[in-house]
Formats: structure tokens, sequence, C-alpha cells
């Protein structure tokens, strides 16, 4: 983009930028300040400590007055916390507005990371009955945290940011692509994320226009992207929430289009809704959006909804929770297509150049070890080391039991002492994953201790429990395979 752009000038920008690191504006620099009580009371927005840790009105204590704690602060220390910016280009760039006989903050300026800042709107819960503009620009939310954490960060050379807002997603990717680009339709959005980049010493490539549109005929080894994924009757009234789709289509839209957008062996990441309809099985049909991409694709459904506690949360989220008719409307929708619950979750594709794409769709709820993103890494590299193996490969590899990895059992006492009635295999860390097995599979994974080919093993298995070795091999194929996807032992050769 050009640099008239920005929210505010260049030499703005850079005035800011002095601004802020010489107040020590920065997530290190307000947690000293404040300490952790305060630090901690402003996470749940408890204001309290925070503002008698920072009643000496100098710069730094300005700043968080006004741009953390949401205070109304009078215009000389204002201006004098933001100099050298001229406070007349930051009210005529809306970083602070008047406000009664003072200045308070008119966008949201967060301190992000070790040393960056992230320029958005201010939330509606700071603005209680102001509505949201149309193409209000979202700061740091939990969706955003969840791709941030979610997306897989090995060095890459070229990556896209589909649906930029602000720019958070792009400076994630700035710290490991040598390129970066982002596309946004908002053309307000793009100038929030052109002085977020300015600001922190980024240089992006920005485009505008719908989704991939801006994008046509290029390819990138890595995209991501936080999309207007809210389902419903496809209107479209805000932006960052809402795509203009019906239903869910966003998400099959997305997935029609990596083809085209990934290079070999490019990975696609984005977040989205879709609807669980009543008598269809809700797996089946997000599987349904990869049918002849040629992708290898994993996706985990993190968190469902019922429909009334969905419309509640988007209502809210705009600040449009007191419109009965709205909420009607949007309700009457999701009676009309039988949708008993929406889930949301993180779609995970790659293009692995293969003829046999695996695609993966599950539940995935449990608490995850951080970041997510280096297991979804793993998971596809275990599905390049499974692809090139049949069972006389899996059976000729060695293999060792995950650390850590533990036994649950249930037990019911009887006449005789305690029955065993089930027993789990559990991963303590990483995806947590639980697995219920049979005796011979539990055989099968305590005796992997790396020394033994799975073949040699099977056979001491076959005369244990007296079944024939091929019978058990044969078997023991899929098994394996599953139990390596899902991490529970690993190939010492891989």
């Amino acid at each position: 983009m050009d640099e008239h752009d920005m929210l505010l000038s260049p030499s703005g920008v850079a005035a800011l930028r002095t601004a802020l690191t010489r107040a020590t504006f920065t997530s290190n620099g307000i947690a000293a300040r404040l300490g952790a009580q305060a630090t901690g009371g402003v996470a749940r927005n408890d204001f309290r400590a925070a503002l008698r840790a920072t009643e000496d009105g100098d710069p730094l204590a300005t700043l968080i007055r006004v741009f953390i704690c949401e205070q109304t602060e009078p215009g000389a220390a204002v201006a004098a916390a933001l100099a050298p910016l001229p406070i007349e280009e930051a009210l005529a760039g809306g970083l602070v507005e008047r406000h009664g006989d003072g200045l308070r903050m008119g966008l949201d300026l967060e301190p992000y990371g070790d040393d960056w800042w992230v320029l958005a709107d201010v939330p509606a819960s700071a603005r209680p009955g102001r509505p949201l503009h149309a193409e209000h620009v979202l700061g740091i939310g939990g969706a955003t945290q969840t791709l941030i954490g979610a997306t897989v960060r090995r060095p890459v050379e070229t990556a896209l940011d589909l649906g930029t807002g602000s720019g958070v997603q792009a400076l994630h990717l700035s710290t490991h692509a040598g390129r970066v680009t982002a596309t946004d339709v908002s053309e307000r959005a793009l100038r929030f994320a052109a002085t977020t980049a300015a600001l922190n010493g980024q240089d992006w490539e920005l485009l505008r226009g719908d989704m991939v549109a801006p994008v046509a005929g290029r390819r990138f080894d890595l995209v991501v992207s936080n999309p207007p994924f809210v389902v419903g009757p496809g209107t479209t009234t805000h932006v960052y929430r809402d795509s203009g789709r019906v239903g869910d289509a966003i998400g099959a839209e997305l997935a029609a289009a990596a083809p085209g957008l990934l290079t070999e062996g490019g990975t696609m990441q984005y977040l989205a809704n879709w609807v669980h309809v009543a008598g269809e099985d809700w797996a089946e049909r997000v599987t349904g959006w990869f049918a002849g991409t040629g992708l290898d694709a994993w996706v985990i459904q993190r968190e469902v909804a019922d429909p009334m506690a969905y419309v509640n949360l988007w209502l809210t989220d705009v600040g449009e929770a007191a419109d009965p008719r709205r909420m009607a409307e949007w309700l009457d929708w999701f009676d009309a297509h039988k949708v008993e619950a929406i889930g949301f979750g993180i779609v995970s594709l790659r293009r692995a150049g293969h003829d046999a794409p695996v695609v993966r769709v599950e539940d995935l709820r449990q608490r995850v070890e951080a970041p997510l993103g280096d297991r979804v890494a793993t998971w596809f590299d275990r599905q390049d080391w499974l692809r090139v193996r049949g069972t006389d490969e899996l059976l000729a590899s060695r293999y060792r039991a995950a650390d850590g990895l533990q036994l649950r059992q249930e037990a019911t006492m009887g006449d005789e002492g305690w029955a065993v009635d089930r027993q789990v295999l559990a991963m303590p860390h990483g995806l947590r994953w639980t697995e219920e097995i049979d005796p011979l599979v539990l055989a099968l994974v305590g005796g992997a201790d790396g020394r033994l080919p799975l073949r040699d093993q099977l056979a001491l298995l076959a005369a244990a429990h007296d079944v024939a070795p091929e019978e058990l091999a044969e078997a023991a194929g899929p098994i394996v395979a599953h139990l390596v996807e899902r991490g529970f032992i690993e190939p010492v050769d891989a």
C-alpha cells in the first residue's frame, strides 16, 4: 500500500514509535510498572490496582491509564506522553479523541509480545451504547489467539494472511517468512494493518479484495486466515464477522481455493464454523469440503455451541444483544435448516503431492499442550512417514512408546477380586489423546521399546496368545498405523 494509506503519516508513525519506546509502553514495561497483582487485575478488566500504580502522571503512567485502563486524562498529560507525535495528528488519525475536559483513547493501541504494538478499533465493551462501525477492525481476541497458536511456524519463503484485519497474523508470519502478503475486503482494515506494519518496522504487501481474489494465480508456502466465519443466513452487517455467504459456505470456499494457493509442500490453515444438521454427521459434511482437492486435511473441532448461545455470542460481540428482531431472524434461519449446533475449529491443509491424500475430521476438545502448531506440523510429518510404507515396511520397523505414555484402567470389584472392564492409553502431554485398547494392543505397545522390529515382536505375541503369526501381522498393520498417527508409538528410524 502507499504511505498515505496509513492512519498516521510516516513521520507520525515514527514519532509514535519513539514515544512508545521512550516510555517503555511495552508488555514487559507495563508488567514491570504495575506488578503482578495489578497486571492480573487488568487481565480481568479490574483496573483498580493499575490506576493506583499510575497516579504520578509520567508518560508511561498516562499511556497505561488511557490505552489500558480506558480512562480520560488531561489533554496536556496525553500530549506529553505521545510526544514527539503532535497531538493534532493523534486526534486527526483517531488515536485519541476528546471526551469531556480531557482526552481518551480513540483506537485500541495494544502492546503485544515482547516489543510489538497492534492498532485496532476500540471494542464494544469499552463503548457501551455506541454501535460498531460496519468495517470494525478487531484487535487480539480469542479466535485470533487460537489461530496464532495453531499455525505451523517452520521457516517459509512466502506467506499469505487472508482477511488480515489489524495485521496480527501477518506480524507473526513476519518472524518466519521471507515475504508477507496480506489481503482484506475492507479498505479501512488495510489502513490499520499498514499502520501496524509500519509501527513495528515491517514491510508487507497489502492488497484489497474479497478473500483470495487479490492473489488469483499466485502460490504461497503458507496461507493463514481468520475469515468472517460466522454462520447464518448470509446477512452482512459487520465485515469482520459476516462473509455474505450463506451458512458455513466460507469454510468450503477456502478449501476449494487451497489447491490453487499452495506451492508444492505448502500449508494452509484457517478457522471455520460448520453446522451440525439434524440427521447428518457433521464430520461427513466437513469431509466433503476436501473432495477432489488432492490435499491432506486435518480438521479438529474445538468447541460446539447450541444456536441460542451462538446467536447471543455474536449479537453481544457487536453490541446488538438487545435486538430481539435480529435474534428471531437468525434463530428462524437455523430452525428452517435444521441446525442443531454449530462447531468451531481449525482446518489444516497441505499440498503433499500424493495421489492418496489423508483426510481426518475429528473432535479434539480436550486441553492441549501449546503450541498447537507444533502438533499440527508433526502430525503431517507422521503422515509422510506412513504414506510411503506398506504393511511389510511397517512390520520391518522398530517402535518405542511415547515418552510419558500412561495406562488407565477401570475395574469392578467382584467375588474373585478386581475385574478390569476398560483399559485406556493416555498421552499426558501434546494433544493428550486417550484411546481404549484391548489386551493384545496393550501388549504390543508395552513391548515397543525400540529394540525389535515389529514383525519379531508380533511373533512373540502370537506365540504367547496362541494366534497364527500371519493373522496377527495382517491385523496389526492398520492398528500400528493408527497408533503412529496418534503419536502413542514412535518409529525409531523416522
